[in-house]
């Protein structure tokens, strides 16, 4: 099912925009250019939970134009300890559906779409081909390997982001560089009981890991940064500690040997 808000996009940022992100045209290094480098941006949030509700709100609070998002599941009980779009009230509902909703009643000049099946084969291309920017929060190996697939394919750039436990991690995909197949082979990620549901998560984790993929993101789309590209974050919750760790693309990787293909024909 997928829902619509659109208001008519005007290129320039009204008197009411201007005074919304006032704080952020003042920073230097940040001005009106990047604000509406923003406005027009379309971005893919995959996965409403933990990582992609918080993503998606700091991001329509920041003044992204457009946001799509993507995710089949209702709102159970278990999610409210960590997915602070939702409340008790919303037990039974899409995520998608109430997160948009509460979009809109943040910023009123977000274009909004929610859609609430799964990424999968049919889907996928279409819906990644037309962003500026996909986000990957979801929690399972399998949507994480076609997203990367997808973006690679239609040259879209991708930041991801997972948490499990105490611990989070962050990089970013960009056009001819190395793939999260180079980075997580998938012969060795066949594993899917790896998730929150099994091994638990504290409720901070997928939040502190949300606001640093937001972050990146205005980064990368309203100046053009790419902190993170080929480039892996370990954020450890336990310790405090931050690693950043350089990674190289994967001569062997399937999925960079397949893009490479299509383009060349």
């Amino acid at each position: 099912m997928l829902v619509t808000t659109a208001p008519a996009l005007d290129l320039e940022l009204n008197d009411a925009e201007m005074q919304l992100y006032s704080r952020q045209i003042l920073l230097d290094g940040w001005d009106i250019e990047a604000q509406e480098k923003l406005k027009l941006a379309n971005i893919l949030i995959v996965g409403c939970g933990g990582i992609g509700c918080t993503t998606a709100e700091l991001l329509a609070r920041a003044g992204v134009g457009k946001i799509t998002l993507i995710d089949a599941d209702t709102v159970e009980i278990s999610n409210l300890q960590r997915q602070i779009a939702y409340t008790a009230q919303d037990i039974g509902f899409y995520k998608a559906e109430i997160l948009a909703k509460r979009l809109r009643l943040i910023n009123p000049f977000l274009q909004v779409e929610s859609l609430t099946e799964k990424l999968d084969e049919q889907n996928a291309q279409y819906l990644i081909a037309q962003q500026d920017l996909v986000l990957d929060g979801c929690d399972n190996f399998s949507t994480r390997y076609l997203v990367n697939q997808s973006c690679t394919q239609n040259h879209v750039a991708l930041i991801s982001a997972s948490a499990i436990g105490f611990q989070g991690q962050l990089f970013m995909v960009a056009e001819h560089s190395a793939c999260y197949e180079c980075l997580f082979p998938k012969e060795n990620h066949e594993n899917e009981s790896l998730r929150c549901a099994d091994s638990g998560v504290l409720a901070t984790t997928p939040n502190v890991m949300a606001s640093l993929q937001a972050h990146h993101a205005l980064l990368y789309l309203g100046l053009n940064q790419m902190a993170l590209k080929q480039k892996l974050l370990i954020w450890d919750g336990l310790t405090m500690k931050q690693r950043i760790l350089a990674f190289e693309k994967d001569q062997d990787c399937a999925n960079c040997q397949a893009s490479h293909t299509a383009r060349s024909i």
